[in-house]
């Protein structure tokens, strides 16, 4: 483990765990990466990122994107619910942060300020924010990639601010644009802020908001019904104002001849972050982490090594929390370093033996893809497939202890045997419950001290 330190920053600390102990010959190495940060949302320092605000610069910005489509007032209580949380959401911003409102449909109208710049918040502008959200109504189409390009246009007549995030809320499908355009949108904004999205109810696509968090480093959720909006939004809202450092990244320098086979992130939430690798010099690239407050996250990496025979010993990889050089130039921050290894050993008991934590966020990784793949056999009407599927998922969560999956697994089946994974599809399942499994199939637990 090391740590490194710097003024107004957070104390970024990375462990490794691993079994360092290959088989003669063996090639694949693999560790679980955990990142803590303290010190950051409570501290009371400035937020850094690659831009550095000043002292009496906003620290952070943040839009909220509402869909006002025309079914967001079936039932009113949908529209009147985004009413809320949005002004519960504004009651939760700190003094000084940066925000609007953006009432979205099939084209994005910034609600507040509505002069197409940020309002800074204080008691005055959230009571004025707060009396705008009269004119979020419901009537038109759905265009979620426009109300991105509309936060993205935003954040720009701000760019001293290191910290952007959104908020999106719809309760329906992208239907008024393309998905190509839907997937240029979010390529273009990628990188340039991080987005939470929910969606209330059950008619939106489950698959379109996990595209726009997973790229856009935020979270995904289901708010089956309107009355949770505004507790939902006051909490994202809180994570939002906790953050402390942006744009960090995870730094990966393999050897020659090694190359690194995949990084994901495990904890909290499952995301594969491989294909997102930038390259940073010679045999290192930068992996995006987003923003930091007082949080720990874990990863998986795997490297792929030359074969080596027994007696041999090697670094495998050199894993870095790396913070961008600031607008300016100058060179990047390296908040905190780890080593991954690899020694080959005939002694099969070494070999052989499984890190704890590799094992179980092994497993947790099969318990997001057996959840998905169920659900989805389910739906296609191959009935055995998803038995099987969700009875794995089954036993896994009741293996590792993630409770919460496991009970969100038992009210779309029975469960006969957790052990085994033995259970029976229950008969009139709630889309909702159905939604809300597949929704948050990507949670995941931390091994058990």
């Amino acid at each position: 483990m090391a740590t490194l330190a710097k003024p107004n920053l957070p104390r970024f600390d990375v462990e490794i765990f691993q079994n360092e102990y290959l088989a003669d010959g063996a090639r694949e190495v693999n560790a679980i990466v955990t990142v803590t940060a303290t010190g950051g949302g409570t501290s009371g320092g400035r937020p850094l990122g690659i831009a550095d605000a000043g002292p009496t610069g906003a620290e952070a910005a943040v839009v909220i994107l509402v869909d006002c489509s025309g079914s967001m007032d079936y039932p009113k209580t949908k529209i009147n619910g985004a009413r809320e949380a949005t002004a519960a959401a504004i009651d939760a911003l700190r003094d000084g942060t940066a925000f609007a409102v953006v009432a979205g449909t099939h084209e994005a109208r910034d609600i507040y300020p509505g002069d197409g710049t940020l309002a800074t918040a204080s008691a005055a502008t959230r009571e004025q924010a707060k009396e705008s959200l009269r004119r979020l109504t419901a009537a038109g189409g759905t265009a979620m990639g426009t109300w991105l390009a509309k936060a993205d246009k935003l954040f720009l007549t701000r760019r001293d601010i290191a910290i952007r995030h959104t908020i999106l809320l719809t309760d329906g499908n992208n239907e008024h644009e393309s998905a190509e355009d839907l997937a240029r949108n979010i390529e273009r904004v990628t990188g340039h802020f991080t987005a939470d999205c929910r969606g209330v109810g059950t008619d939106w696509r489950i698959d379109e908001l996990r595209t726009i968090s997973s790229a856009l480093l935020g979270t995904v959720d289901i708010v089956a019904e309107p009355s949770g909006l505004a507790e939902d939004f006051r909490s994202m809202m809180a994570g939002a104002m906790g953050k402390q450092v942006a744009d960090v990244a995870l730094r990966i320098w393999t050897p020659a001849n090694a190359t690194v086979k995949f990084v994901k992130q495990v904890a909290p939430a499952v995301e594969d972050l491989t294909a997102r690798r930038a390259e940073a010099g010679p045999r290192a690239g930068d992996y995006p982490t987003g923003s930091w407050g007082d949080e720990s996250r874990d990863y998986h990496v795997c490297v792929e090594v030359p074969a080596a025979s027994v007696g041999n010993e090697m670094l495998a990889a050199r894993i870095s929390l790396v913070l961008p050089p600031q607008v300016g130039g100058g060179t990047p921050e390296v908040l905190s370093q780890g080593l991954v290894k690899a020694v080959w050993t005939d002694d099969l008991a070494s070999s052989t033996r499984i890190s704890p934590q590799v094992a179980h966020y092994t497993g947790q990784a099969e318990l997001a893809s057996s959840i998905q793949e169920g659900l989805e056999a389910h739906r296609a009407g191959d009935v055995d497939t998803a038995t099987a599927k969700l009875g794995a998922a089954v036993r896994i969560a009741h293996a590792a202890g993630n409770d919460g999956t496991y009970k969100l697994l038992q009210k779309v089946v029975d469960v006969v045997d957790p052990k085994e994974g033995t259970v029976r599809f229950r008969k009139n399942v709630s889309e909702a419950d159905s939604m809300t499994l597949e929704t948050r199939s990507t949670k995941t637990v931390r091994v058990k001290k």
